[in-house]
């Protein structure tokens, strides 16, 4: 070797410090170990090198950030930078194909300060419509990792930008603080889920909480939830959605996508419901809500949408996944339209490697980041389908959420059902994990209360836990969410105020919304002075609760419920964003007495045991369930049978008394006669609750009821609740 030649190497090394040096043989350099990431390129004026591969969307790093793409079909993509709330980017930055790595495009661009820009893509390829290929250079595409999305700070704003769905994302820095919180892990036969909508929990003036509508006003009322008693909350979508989106004006009235099941980012949380601008510190709000019911031992459910997405169908916008690998996310027909089990356009095409792992990314970011305890999938029996769309036996994202190592303790709760006709409950692909919405409770129960003949048989199988659907074998949990009402539908006060849907409102002449929602308007429709019907309304809200309460396996019921909330007969509220959708605080006031009566069948469902779940036999021999119609140890029922009597009995564990509850309801209009199971060891029946009773403000619900040789008279249309005790 010369020293001409040696002298030349160690130049080239002096003048290369972040390469480890230069091969002797080539002269190629090579890399250095142990160094900071340097610049390789210059492209539009920023110094960039190949990013994280394995980070999807924009990460920061010391130097810089990070963006990083997946996509099956493109050809090319470019990264945008903006201007904060500009429209037009100030720089273009096509990634080098050396930064292309099999599906993945990566690219670590140095100087950039989070707070300084927002960003998106533009993907070029083919375009074929017949086979389901969208690329568009020209399109600017909302990043699917995105964790914060701007335009969409202000409800009722339209987004930021040339056009109504032109996005951009932002970087958001994560810093919050959880501590030493953890996951609640309530064993979910213990819990009672109270389901709202963030925004209209609190918008009313009557909520009385500074930050009306917001995560805040949510965080405000806290002690009103724990108070009441419940354990777990059921937020309705809080990804970011479009409130716009076929936004329009009904007599007058401005009208929403106002539940937000039409989700537009699913990794950021909807800025419209934060109370203050969050920019790159997005979610924060929502943070401190979580931790602090986390704090007040109540657990955190997202209803979550990964059945559609905002962009639509063939005639909707492209934005997103269209844009990205539109023939991968969707099921496409064989002419590259789109299937629409979701009755909104498009469907998600879960089972798909690609979609499967975004959705698996999703959940975990949520449970992680935001420290969720449980997911309720909302249509999920899409989830179920193939490709083509066919249901599957074993559908493999159903088995990945199972079986994932971050989601192992988290609740999975789907609802069974798609508006394509695949209904599922009771035969939903479960892996030893997943619950249900029951909505066979739903239906029968409600017909059994307000009265329909036939139904006794079907009403005890119902609040005994369903077993006629649900093999219990197998599974870690009872997997029936027992609810009578929730956001779809009828609040629990129309359902007995109205015998028909009133959706006039919402500007498809009544024909939108559930025909057959099993009410019954006790004599008048909709509001009334009477002072009988009035009474009887109440008392049926009462015995609904009540059987809900003593009903085997996890209870829902919706907000508001508790004060006889109204929708004024609207059953498909989902573009009311007004007094229609939002809680009237004042009827907490109004209707004390139903309030009263939450708050103590909640208790009391938690004081006994055997109410939830199967505990340790009883010392009395009485087994953990049995049916006394009429008269003791009668489980038989025929289509008159109006008059039903159930008996929990178990105990904790072998240390503690037997714990025995009876459950009577007559569902008829004249008064019935019960006798009940005789008792042993000097114990005697106490009545713990009867709806029949006046109701006297601060008086107790409980009330001693005069019978003899264990002979009574249940009153019409009520709920009578015996517990044994010395």
């Amino acid at each position: 070797m010369s020293v001409s030649f040696f002298t030349e190497m160690m130049n080239k090394i002096k003048n290369i410090p972040l390469y480890g040096g230069v091969d002797m043989k080539s002269g190629n350099r090579m890399p250095k170990r142990g160094v900071r990431l340097a610049p390789l390129d210059i492209i539009d004026g920023f110094e960039v090198r190949p990013g994280y591969y394995n980070r999807d969307g924009a990460a920061a790093a010391p130097n810089g950030v990070s963006f990083t793409i997946h996509s099956a079909g493109a050809t090319s993509c470019t990264l945008l930078l903006f201007k904060p709330r500009e429209k037009e980017p100030y720089a273009r930055l096509k990634f080098p194909e050396a930064y292309h790595i099999g599906n993945t495009y990566s690219m670590l661009v140095f100087g950039l300060k989070i707070e300084e820009f927002e960003y998106a893509f533009q993907l070029d390829g083919p375009y074929d419509e017949e086979k389901g290929l969208l690329f568009d250079k020209d399109n600017i595409l909302l990043d699917p990792y995105a964790r914060a999305v701007t335009g969409q700070r202000e409800w009722g704003d339209k987004p930021e930008g040339s056009s109504e769905f032109v996005y951009h994302a932002r970087v958001v820095e994560n810093n919050f603080d959880w501590g030493i919180i953890k996951q609640l892990d309530t064993p979910l036969e213990d819990l009672v889920i109270y389901e709202m909508h963030v925004r209209g929990f609190t918008k009313d003036e009557s909520s009385g909480v500074s930050a009306k509508g917001t995560y805040e006003g949510l965080r405000q009322k806290i002690p009103y939830l724990k108070d009441l008693g419940v354990n777990a909350v059921e937020l309705m979508p809080i990804f970011e959605f479009d409130e716009m989106e076929n936004a329009r004006v009904v007599d007058g009235q401005q009208l929403y996508n106002y539940w937000g099941y039409n989700t537009v980012c699913f990794f950021a949380p909807n800025t419209g419901y934060s109370s203050v601008v969050e920019h790159n510190h997005e979610g924060d709000e929502l943070k401190r809500l979580i931790y602090e019911l986390k704090e007040n031992g109540i657990e955190v459910i997202l209803d979550v949408v990964f059945n559609h997405t905002a962009e639509g169908n063939e005639d909707g916008p492209c934005f997103s996944f269209k844009g990205i690998d539109n023939n991968v996310y969707y099921i496409l027909t064989p002419d590259g339209k789109y299937y629409n089990f979701s009755g909104c356009g498009n469907v998600l095409n879960c089972n798909h490697p690609m979609t499967r792992r975004f959705i698996l990314d999703c959940l975990r970011f949520w449970v992680i980041e935001y420290r969720v305890d449980g997911f309720r999938f909302d249509l999920a029996s899409i989830l179920t389908r193939d490709q083509n769309g066919a249901p599957m036996a074993e559908p493999p994202i159903i088995q990945a959420i199972a079986a994932d190592s971050i989601l192992g303790t988290v609740k999975l709760i789907a609802e069974a059902w798609d508006a394509g006709g695949l209904y599922q409950v009771g035969n939903f692909p479960t892996f030893g994990r997943w619950s249900e919405w029951n909505g066979r409770y739903r239906d029968d129960m409600r017909r059994f209360l307000k009265g329909d003949s036939g139904m006794a048989g079907t009403a005890i199988t119902r609040i005994t836990g369903s077993q006629d659907i649900y093999n219990l074998a197998g599974r870690i949990h009872r997997p029936a969410v027992n609810f009578l009402t929730c956001h779809d539908g009828f609040t629990l006060y129309d359902l007995y105020s109205y015998n028909m849907k009133h959706n006039e409102k919402n500007g498809w002449d009544n024909t939108d919304g559930d025909n057959n929602g099993n009410s019954w308007n006790c004599g008048v429709e909709g509001e009334t002075d009477d002072p009988e019907i009035e009474s009887l309304r109440r008392r049926m809200v009462k015995n609904a609760f009540a059987t809900l309460m003593c009903s085997r396996g996890p209870a829902m019921f919706y907000a508001g419920d508790e004060f006889c909330n109204t929708q004024f007969g609207n059953n498909n509220a989902y573009c009311q964003d007004n007094i229609i959708s939002w809680l009237d605080w004042n009827r907490l006031d109004e209707y004390k007495e139903i309030h009263d009566f939450f708050r103590y069948m909640i208790a009391f469902r938690k004081k006994h045991t055997v109410l939830r779940k199967d505990t340790q036999p009883s010392s009395c021999g009485f087994p953990g369930i049995s049916i006394h119609n009429a008269y003791p140890w009668n489980a038989g029922t025929d289509h008159n049978t109006k008059l039903i009597g159930i008996m929990y009995s178990g105990r904790d564990d072998e240390d503690t008394m037997d714990d025995i509850v009876f459950y009577a309801m007559n569902a008829y209009w004249e008064p019935l006669h019960m006798r009940l199971p005789n008792l042993h060891d000097g114990l005697k029946w106490k009545v713990c609750v009867n709806t029949y009773l006046e109701y006297e403000d601060g008086k107790n619900v409980e009330e001693f009821m005069e019978f003899s040789d264990n002979f009574l008279e249940i009153p019409p249309r009520s709920v009578i609740i015996f517990e044994a005790g010395l």
